[in-house]
């Protein structure tokens, strides 16, 4: 006989489960592999090859997530699409998430939403100590790339976004990645210049989705005419350490180009 009991202890079974399912997706290790090519795949094309990770938030960049990647490939060029923190993250962790990550390769970052909820000196700080670069609305070239720059835009939430700073040295590369954390500045850049490869975070890709529904569209990887577009669902979380239908997510881009 099914007793009121019974029903209260199986529906608080059900919740517990589900919550616990979330939660332990969210903290998933997934680097996802993309590839695109510029040009035509010959003997004489050259590859780059791109680590990019957004929205750390509160979690640990550690020595299994590094190995990961490793095991796959040893990247170019490291890029972090912002919120690499947020507002209560101890400023040993996000030295620390930096550390592990410039042991990937030479590291760029841009600022996100949340990143001065720290304090941006302090962020400053650590990247320099750290040997990373911060794009403050500015191109720089991608080591042993010389016909690669890399655009780093700041975060719209700043005030501080100056699209015509940030490109006006863009003539002196024949290829292009930019960087914003988030994506509605794609459009606008692409005013003044046509990036081959976009990359952007923010979104979370809705972090908690029902099926096709969230509060933002799923991260995607799209490539139209040779150009690349990523928006990633991102690795780490905001309000809640729970994930639903939007696993986290960093990207091993591997760009065939020059053939």
């Amino acid at each position: 006989m099914i007793t009121f009991k019974k029903i209260v202890w199986t529906s608080l079974s059900f919740i517990f489960g589900f919550f616990l399912f979330m939660f332990i997706n969210a903290r998933k290790r997934n680097v996802i592999t993309q590839e695109m090519i510029i040009g035509t795949r010959s003997k004489q094309a050259k590859k780059l090859s791109v680590f990019f990770i957004s929205d750390i938030h509160r979690r640990k960049i550690d020595e299994k997530l590094v190995s990961k990647v490793l095991s796959q490939e040893k990247p170019d060029v490291v890029i972090v699409g912002g919120d690499l923190a947020e507002k209560g993250v101890p400023l040993a962790r996000i030295e620390q998430n930096v550390q592990q990550l410039s042991e990937l390769g030479p590291l760029f970052y841009v600022w996100g939403n949340n990143d001065r909820e720290v304090s941006e000196q302090a962020i400053r700080d650590i990247m320099k100590r750290r040997g990373g670069s911060i794009l403050d609305n500015e191109i720089m070239q991608i080591p042993k790339h010389p016909s690669w720059g890399i655009c780093g835009i700041d975060d719209p939430s700043s005030g501080k976004v100056d699209i015509g700073k940030a490109v006006q040295y863009s003539e002196n590369y024949e290829n292009m990645i930019l960087v914003t954390h988030n994506p509605s500045l794609f459009r606008k850049v692409s005013n003044y210049i046509q990036p081959d490869l976009m990359l952007a975070g923010h979104t979370h890709g809705g972090q908690i989705r029902i099926g096709k529904f969230g509060l933002a569209e799923k991260g995607t990887f799209q490539v139209n005419e040779g150009s690349g577009q990523l928006i990633s669902n991102g690795y780490g979380t905001s309000t809640l350490p729970l994930r639903l239908g939007a696993d986290p997510e960093c990207h091993l881009i591997t760009i065939i180009y020059g053939g």
